[in-house]
């Protein structure tokens, strides 16, 4: 059974490829909240995992040494823990270890999702360059974030 990110807000549509992203807020794991107008400017990628899912556990310690390398150039990555995973206090030792912020909430349309991990990029100008369940190995990060990476930024 697929399980759903803990989304907040009605989330009647997916953000679409080539379209403005929708407006979002996150609640991270330390109650804090980021929000896409926050991130203007800047590469985003979010990233819906659950720790019951075998390529998700592969695919988070990729991103989290991609983030580390890549965020000087503007690059910001969030793991967003779906519902059906470890309750949030379980999952601190882990996110005490990792660079990427960890989010346990969502406000906004992105689900409900096909698939986990489910990965939205979205580009400096708030554009969605991406959106597709299944899991990035660094080829994929590399064909697909330098280019944007390398975009200026809009004034």
């Amino acid at each position: 059974m697929l399980a759903a990110p803990s989304i907040i807000a009605d989330a009647r549509t997916m953000p679409a490829v080539g379209q403005p992203a929708p407006e979002f807020e996150l609640t991270l794991m330390n109650g804090s909240k980021v929000s896409l107008a926050e991130l203007k400017g800047q590469v985003v990628v979010l990233n819906f995992w659950a720790t019951w899912c075998v390529p998700c556990r592969a695919e988070l310690p990729t991103l989290d040494k991609y983030y580390a390398l890549q965020r000087k150039n503007g690059l910001r990555v969030f793991a967003i823990t779906t519902e059906g995973s470890l309750p949030a206090y379980r999952l601190k030792n882990l996110f005490n270890t990792m660079t990427i912020p960890a989010a346990k909430h969502i406000k906004g349309p992105y689900g409900p999702l096909t698939g986990v991990p489910t990965n939205f990029i979205i580009d400096r100008a708030g554009k969605v360059r991406y959106a597709k369940a299944g899991a990035f190995d660094l080829d994929d990060l590399n064909a697909l974030l330098v280019p944007l990476l390398n975009e200026p930024a809009p004034n």
